[in-house]
């Protein structure tokens, strides 16, 4: 045969047998896996199935689910109880429900829930979908992570967050982690100074019959806390509430949601001392000499625990009958010596009345204000109980395990502020912890081994939203939010809340309303303090920084105005408890003060008048924003929101009595210079730790220290950063250098100065106690150091600060003549 016709025929041949083959195999290789599923379409809805012996919570929590598809698309699912599940629709179950173990889960994540906590997975198929759990809790977070993607907000009853309606409703699983689980085993919050707010709002409007915070109000609350994946509560215990356990239908609401019961730094054994010890009755709440009477107080409730089906974590120890000291030691020996017997005489109780092996009951201490130098004094507290450090009431977190601490069995933990009431002054009012601060923070005592239980002082949970989820999310997954998407967190909790539209723009208006709070909280701007309570004064701010912050709350008030024609109708009460109440009276509040000042410090009595009629106006219109919140959805929320937590001074109505302030001074611009700590020239290349910008941190929105957050420390090669200054004319000068007032083990942290390559000063950072230097430290979120140098020859000068360890966080730094005054600010990104 002809070869040059052979060839072409022979490839003819192959075409037609070979190109049919190859059609599909590329079908075949082109078929990729669901990453959609749709629960609700034109034609039809899903329909949902569990386990015919399903948990009552699992079937509580998936009945809210297709609650809220109803609420959004106006349909609502089926919902079934079989064996076995069908070839279409949604399983939801728990690992060891029969009918997920007929179900066709992949090997991998079947063995990855297996034995954990609280872990669960989504699983798609072509027409079902399995959202199964490792256990109860595990599964009933897998079903509420389901409803957020379905645009559900986890504040849709507590900040009336209503979802927006859909005909179609579809979930895209293509981002979602396989199998997810918690970075901290317990998680939840605390209920605080419940007086202004969650107490009044529940004995008077929504649970009246009750006169006081019971079941009907707990029962939202656990729900809350299941929909942001938390677990554990400390409940209410300010003077006025009643105690959590003598109050019928509080145990057994928290047995019904699967919510972990602990108590305070204050009321070992889970009693509510305030509510509960009756001095009349019992006499002194003083170990040393009524041994048995508390003993016997202690011994009752855990007796009241074991009849119930609670789950509790129990707090040893003992102070006051509040949060105090405790009655009878008159020395630290004292204390240390008292308290080894308390927590042998607990340890013994809980071990006969439960009827376990101490090892398997949830135990804390917490090292709390005085308690934490008699735990540094020697105090030894068992291996198995978990040690829970504390901040400072103020967002700094005190003490952090180290060495042998990160080895013990009990593991470490944290109590943490979003609330509080004491000195110097509270922060009752408004949440305005800034989230950099939050992460800092809790990131860092995470890598210190705190993963066993963190809670959060939410005082009134309310105005608190965002910072709670904040420091859940956290909580749930540390690595969820980095150091560089903290923004990214706040724009997408934006999204969610006010939709895509909007996001950006209320993102960057609350990050400022953060911001300008890290400078000086709104309860913080009378210069005031409390115990002792005292007087209101002109502020530290220059009339010049004073009308600066005023145009700044200014734009942010005029930003909400203008977005808020932008919230969807369903979202206008949403709006205002979220984002409009706290930045409005916020702007106001420093209105009224830093308009009071520029009265005080003009000469012109026209000028002065309007000054004046500007003050009263901030003050009616907090007025006005707090009747506004309590009259929102119908007086839903009727005395919940107060404008004057305990009525301290800031909160009055401006007087203008105050005197005249320091003769205002100019800049000499040409002199000075202000940098954020991120604008460096220079860095250290070490291989053990890495320079880290914070974003939204600290005044400059993005503070430096050392990453990974492990205690380390440096003797030798200290990590340094380096920066470049042109300095115009010879002179005395003085470098200011601003930290935050993080805290030290060791009340060590130390930075060292050098400038053009002569060392200046070696100084260290930390206050002890609560010194009146902390106090101004904690009030102004700042640690300020001021050095003076001598410039010989203007021109390039190098600026090097070295750290002795990790820990410290450097946010701004400053040159001016030695002769001008401080600032109260450093203006950031100049």
């Amino acid at each position: 045969m002809n070869q040059t016709c052979f060839k072409p025929i022979c490839l003819l041949i192959f075409a037609c047998c070979y190109l049919p083959f190859l059609s599909v195999f590329a079908q075949h290789k082109a078929a990729k896996p669901p990453t959609t599923f749709e629960f609700v379409g034109l034609q039809q809805v899903s329909e949902f199935y569990i386990d015919n012996e399903a948990d009552p919570l699992i079937k509580w929590a998936v009945n809210q689910l297709l609650d809220d598809i109803h609420t959004i698309t106006g349909r609502r699912p089926t919902l079934s109880q079989v064996k076995q599940m069908p070839a279409d629709g949604v399983l939801i179950g728990q690992l060891n429900d029969d009918i997920v173990q007929h179900a066709n889960l992949p090997r991998d994540q079947h063995q990855g829930l297996r034995g954990k906590w609280e872990h669960f997975t989504f699983n798609l198929g072509a027409k079902n979908l399995l959202i199964v759990g490792s256990d109860v809790r595990g599964t009933v977070y897998g079903v509420f992570e389901l409803a957020e993607r379905l645009g559900v907000s986890p504040w849709q009853w507590w900040a009336d967050v209503t979802p927006t309606p859909q005909k179609i409703l579809t979930v895209d699983f293509a981002d979602i982690q396989t199998i997810q689980g918690p970075s901290v085993q317990y998680r939840g919050v605390f209920l605080n100074d419940e007086g202004w707010g969650l107490r009044p709002w529940s004995a008077r409007t929504f649970d009246p019959n009750s006169g006081n915070i019971g079941p009907r109000t707990y029962e939202k609350i656990f729900q809350l806390l299941l929909r942001l994946k938390a677990n554990s509560i400390w409940p209410a215990m300010h003077p006025g509430t009643n105690g959590f356990f003598t109050v019928d239908g509080n145990p057994a609401m928290a047995a019904k949601y699967h919510i972990v019961v602990g108590s305070s730094h204050a009321e070992p054994m889970l009693r509510n001392n305030v509510a509960e010890w009756d001095h009349d009755k019992f006499g002194d709440y003083n170990y040393f000499k009524n041994r048995a009477k508390l003993d016997e107080y202690w011994r009752q409730r855990i007796n009241d625990v074991k009849k119930s089906d609670v789950h509790t974590i129990v707090t040893l120890g003992m102070r006051g009958v509040h949060d105090s000291k405790m009655e009878g030691a008159k020395s630290d020996a004292d204390s240390i010596a008292i308290l080894r017997e308390i927590l042998a005489s607990q340890r013994t109780m809980l071990s006969t009345t439960l009827e376990k092996p101490i090892t398997d009951i949830p135990q804390v201490f917490i090292p709390y204000k005085e308690v934490l130098p008699l735990y540094d004094g020697g105090l030894q507290v068992p291996e198995d109980v978990t040690l829970m450090w504390t901040d400072d009431n103020y967002g700094y977190i005190r003490r952090f395990s180290e060495g042998a601490e990160l080895q013990r069995p009990g593991g470490s933990g944290v109590y943490y502020h979003l609330s509080y009431w004491g000195r110097p002054h509270d922060y009752l009012w408004l949440s305005t912890t800034q989230p950099g601060l939050i992460w800092y923070e809790m990131t860092r005592a995470y890598a210190n081994g705190a993963n066993k239980i963190w809670i959060a002082n939410v005082g009134d949970i309310k105005p608190a939203e965002y910072t709670t989820e904040f420091f859940l999310d956290l909580a749930w997954n540390i690595d969820g939010i980095s150091a560089e998407n903290i923004a990214t967190h706040l724009s997408n909790w934006a999204a969610r809340e006010f939709g895509d539209a909007v996001a950006e723009e209320v993102s960057a208006i609350m990050s400022e309303y953060y911001r300008l709070a890290m400078l000086r909280k709104p309860e913080y701007m009378g210069w005031s303090q409390t115990e002792p309570t005292t007087k209101t004064q002109i502020s530290e701010f220059s009339d010049i920084e004073a009308e600066t912050r005023i145009s700044a709350y200014h734009r942010l008030t005029q930003q909400v105005a203008k977005l808020s024609k932008r919230i969807p109708h369903h979202r206008q009460s949403a709006w205002f408890e979220l984002v409009a109440y706290p930045v409005q009276a916020a702007a106001a509040m420093n209105n009224k003060f830093l308009y009071q000042q520029l009265l005080a410090n003009s000469a012109s009595p026209t000028q002065r008048e309007v000054y004046k009629q500007a003050a009263l106006q901030a003050y009616t219109q907090i007025q006005q924003l707090t009747e506004h919140y309590n009259q929102l959805e119908q007086g839903k929320w009727q005395y919940m929101m107060s404008m004057a937590p305990r009525n301290l001074p800031v909160f009055h109505a401006p007087t203008f009595d105050f005197v005249k302030s320091a003769t205002e001074q100019t800049i000499d611009k040409s002199q000075t210079v202000y940098l954020d700590a991120k604008e460096y020239a220079r860095h250290s290349q070490q291989p053990k730790v890495q320079w880290q910008s914070v974003q939204g941190l600290g005044y400059s929105n993005a503070a430096m220290t050392l990453s990974p957050f492990k205690i380390e420390y440096f003797e030798q090669q200290q990590p340094w950063l380096e920066y470049d200054i042109n300095i115009k004319a010879p002179g005395e000068y003085q470098l200011e250098l601003r930290f935050l007032p993080t805290h030290a083990n060791d009340v060590n942290h130390q930075v060292s100065v050098v400038i053009n390559g002569k060392a200046l000063s070696s100084s260290k950072l930390n206050t002890q106690g609560r010194s009146e230097e902390w106090k101004t430290n904690i009030l102004r979120n700042s640690q300020n150091l001021g050095l003076a140098f001598t410039v010989k020859q203007p021109g390039l000068h190098t600026i090097r600060l070295a750290f002795n360890q990790t820990g410290i966080v450097l946010d701004q730094l400053a040159i001016y003549p030695a002769s001008q005054r401080p600032f109260y600010e450093i203006p950031a990104a100049q």
